[in-house]
């Protein structure tokens, strides 16, 4: 094959690659759909519920939260379920994060709040917290999310029914919708992140349970070491440990949880780089297990994650020459006249355009406003998400690879957008 032939098959494939996964995530969503979520006719309100539900502890890592910390513990005290206890592990906080803690502790037997004097990171703050429970179902939340009342009965469900099941993620929310920012990761949350995770349900495996709400087999977390305190990303790191090691892990729809996402382009940005450097860090560090044909149902998620890396450095290349084209002569086979959509943009924006339709009629049902609404927003996640997607997991491999192992990966506070409640 010559230089050629290869420039045209990389050009190609920046433009079938996207395209070839949108169908695949449509496909494996709709099939998980029809195959589990149209069957179960309980709405979100009305879980199922079992006599002998489990106890559950609910773990809640915490670190410069004193601006939403309060409604997080408030909805968890306010679970419909009849046994569990909150902990709240206060990770060398400088703000009041906890005195509130400390005074909400003081009018509830259920709120436990553990002092970390130096910061730690979410890892060992869910370490500590997992150690202090004294249940066998953990449900860990971030410290500015809203559990919906009834979410605690939809997670646990598929522990009492697969003693296999080691983690269930359930259903982030994004609750600040008044910027751009915001409304395209409302669609992004139900036309990406949700039809992906049903369908690598369908497909084998789940890259990942969703950070913000999970909950897990103490069990099976002790199998497996807890989480790792040197991951930059320890929601990836702990799915991959438990599938490699044959634990199941299950996606929860039903299991609402209302999140607050970045609402500006740095923010956005930092997120995305640390999203991108923690996929790549878990596939280094798990790249032997892989290799083993007692792990190949995890050879699906690794190729996904390797090719989708690959297809951002063809971005960045084709992205490249376009600049070096507007100052240099370049061979006919590198020109590329222009970066706007053609053709290909037409077909790939009207794929995007009925995989956030399908999206939105299956995820309708999760949210008590009508998220059509938001759809016209959604046109702009290509143009958008796309290039920052791109962009940082350009920026994220050689920050993966040059990183000093056993290096503890501690709290910095994120971009948490605007404050609204979890009805807004």
């Amino acid at each position: 094959m010559n230089f050629e032939s290869i420039v045209k098959a990389l050009f190609e494939f920046a433009f079938y690659y996207p395209l070839f996964m949108s169908y695949l995530w449509m496909t494996g969503a709709v099939y998980y759909f029809f195959y589990w979520e149209k069957l179960e006719k309980r709405p979100v309100h009305d879980p199922p519920k079992r006599l002998d539900s489990p106890d559950v502890s609910f773990l809640v890592p915490c670190h410069n939260e004193a601006r939403n910390v309060q409604d997080t513990i408030l909805a968890l005290l306010n679970q419909d379920y009849p046994e569990y206890e909150v902990i709240a592990i206060n990770d060398a906080s400088t703000d009041e994060t906890g005195e509130i803690l400390e005074e909400m502790a003081a009018t509830s037997d259920r709120l436990r709040v553990i002092h970390l004097e130096t910061n730690q990171g979410k890892a060992m703050g869910l370490r500590v917290g997992a150690i202090a429970a004294k249940n066998e179902i953990l449900v860990c939340i971030d410290g500015d999310a809203i559990l919906e009342r009834h979410a605690t009965r939809w997670l646990v469900w598929p522990f009492a029914h697969a003693p296999r099941v080691g983690a269930v993620t359930g259903n982030p929310r994004v609750r600040n919708r008044t910027t751009l920012l915001a409304k395209i990761q409302v669609g992004e949350f139900s036309s990406i992140i949700g039809l992906i995770k049903r369908a690598q349900r369908i497909y084998g495996r789940v890259f990942t349970v969703s950070g913000v709400v999970a909950a897990f087999r103490r069990s099976a977390l002790h199998s497996v070491g807890y989480w790792s305190l040197d991951m930059v990303t320890e929601d990836i790191d702990i799915s991959w440990s438990l599938q490699l090691n044959r634990w199941d892990v299950r996606y929860e729809p039903n299991a609402l949880c209302y999140i607050l996402m970045p609402e500006t382009l740095k923010g956005l940005w930092r997120q995305r780089v640390r999203w991108a450097q923690g996929g790549v860090e878990v596939l280094i560090r798990h790249f032997r297990e892989l290799l083993t044909l007692r792990n190949r149902r995890m050879w699906l998620v690794a190729v996904e994650l390797i090719v989708s890396m690959f297809w951002a450095y063809v971005m960045a290349f084709i992205f490249l020459i376009w600049s070096l084209g507007q100052f240099f002569d370049l061979p006919q086979v590198l020109q590329v006249s222009t970066i706007l959509p053609g053709w290909t943009g037409v077909i790939l924006g009207a794929t995007c355009l009925v995989q956030f339709a399908l999206s939105l009629i299956i995820d309708s049902r999760y949210e008590s406003r009508q998220l059509g609404q938001f759809y016209y927003w959604i046109i702009w996640y290509p143009m958008v998400y796309w290039l920052i997607h791109a962009a940082a997991s350009v920026v994220a491999v050689p920050r993966a690879i040059i990183k000093r192992r056993g290096t503890r990966a501690i709290w910095v506070s994120p971009d948490r957008g605007i404050r609204t409640s979890s009805g807004d």
